[in-house]
């Protein structure tokens, strides 16, 4: 399956929790936002996308960025 790097911005800092749930990804504290990057197929991008809604996190953003970014890899 086809990988590429993916952007997910969410409103505010988000805890220690969530960081735990969002591991594999890279984890940049903003300071309105987080964004949570990494490199994903399509089911793993629905996959953190379903982690995001039952977090309760408030989704800003998701964007697809160029594959020279440095992003965490995130396949199961």
């Amino acid at each position: 399956m086809t990988t590429r790097n993916y952007e997910i911005r969410v409103v505010g800092s988000i805890g220690p929790a969530a960081r735990q749930a969002f591991s594999s990804m890279g984890v940049d504290v903003e300071p309105t936002s987080t964004v949570l990057s990494g490199t994903l197929d399509q089911g793993s991008l629905h996959q953190m996308l379903d982690r995001v809604r039952a977090l309760g996190l408030e989704l800003v953003e998701v964007r697809q960025v160029p594959q020279d970014a440095d992003h965490g890899n995130y396949l199961e």
